[in-house]
């Protein structure tokens, strides 16, 4: 089915925009399935506990909400707050003159880069402070912040300070990237905190971690979104080629899920929590410097490439 669609989409591109338009949407889609699969990982960890309802409901509702919410609505609202527009006025912009959105969005790579980076760094954090977590893959480190993971909430102290340090360390845009930071860990606590309240079988628990697959979907995104703009300035081009990706890394969490490949592979989540520190190092980094998209999606693709290998070598020596 991904391959159907991916197929018929691209055609339809292909037919309305020429050849350009194909080559760049297929590049999209290769950068978004590139930068998104540690996020088919630590997302099919989040699916298991979810009823087979909710997750069909992830991949059906939840591939409207990852294209046209996320990938196409998200940074018009981004953008919008960030230079005092209406939204309607932005979304006027991004079709009828997208390469002034462009420069909008470039504008608010600040907002984007804090709120991303705090988010997923909040991600990675909590799932290595765990004083109960007895398996480690790289041990040296993994077990000495298990340790630390008694102290409570020692995950949102410490992004904070870095949040604190890189809002010193660019302070023409401190409030900016305070502001996105702190709303970055306050989406984690009420998503977490959400997610948590609810028994898995009931509603609220159900559309809670649904919620919650989103809003981390969402941070994964906002790298591709912004990366895409240097491919091309057409939004429907970049909808179609990031959305064309994002049903690529759904249909992948669901096959994980339904086959038990994180059971088989012991060492696959922790790479990919690995891969998704170094992406918020990237992000947060990004405040100072240009990090090509590129090198982010390899740094990505290493952790999980490097976890898959440990995890068959540990298979084969049970």
């Amino acid at each position: 089915m991904p391959t159907v669609v991916a197929v018929v989409a691209l055609l339809g591109l292909l037919i309305w925009g020429g050849t350009a338009a194909f080559l760049t949407a297929a590049l999209l889609m290769v950068l978004e399935v590139t930068l998104s699969f540690d996020n088919a990982v630590v997302n099919a960890k989040v699916l298991a506990r979810l009823s087979p309802v909710w997750q069909k409901r992830f991949l059906t509702y939840g591939i409207f909400v990852a294209v046209f919410l996320t990938r196409a609505l998200l940074p018009i609202l981004i953008v919008a707050a960030s230079v005092a527009l209406s939204p309607l006025v932005v979304t006027k912009i991004a079709f009828f003159d997208p390469a002034h959105y462009a420069e909008l969005l470039e504008g608010a790579h600040f907002i984007i880069a804090a709120f991303g980076g705090i988010f997923l760094t909040l991600v990675g954090l909590k799932y290595f402070f765990d004083e109960h977590k007895e398996l480690h893959w790289i041990r040296v480190i993994e077990k000495h912040l298990s340790r630390w993971g008694s102290i409570e909430a020692i995950e949102i102290a410490l992004t904070l300070g870095i949040l604190v340090v890189a809002a010193a360390l660019a302070p023409l845009h401190a409030t900016s990237i305070l502001f996105a930071g702190i709303v970055g860990i306050i989406v984690f606590i009420i998503v977490q905190g959400a997610a948590g309240s609810f028994a898995v079988e009931s509603v609220g628990g159900g559309l809670a971690l649904f919620i919650y697959l989103n809003v981390l979907d969402a941070a994964f995104s906002l790298d591709s979104v912004v990366g895409a703009f240097a491919l091309s300035t057409q939004l429907p081009i970049i909808i179609a080629g990031l959305g064309i990706g994002a049903y690529f890394v759904r249909t992948l969490t669901v096959y994980m899920v339904q086959n038990g490949t994180l059971d088989t592979l012991a060492y696959l989540e922790h790479g990919a929590h690995w891969a998704i520190l170094g992406l918020a190092a990237a992000m947060i980094g990004s405040i100072f410097v240009h990090v090509p998209e590129p090198i982010t999606g390899l740094v990505g693709l290493s952790f999980v490439s490097l976890a898959f290998w440990s995890s068959k070598r540990l298979g084969a020596q049970a």
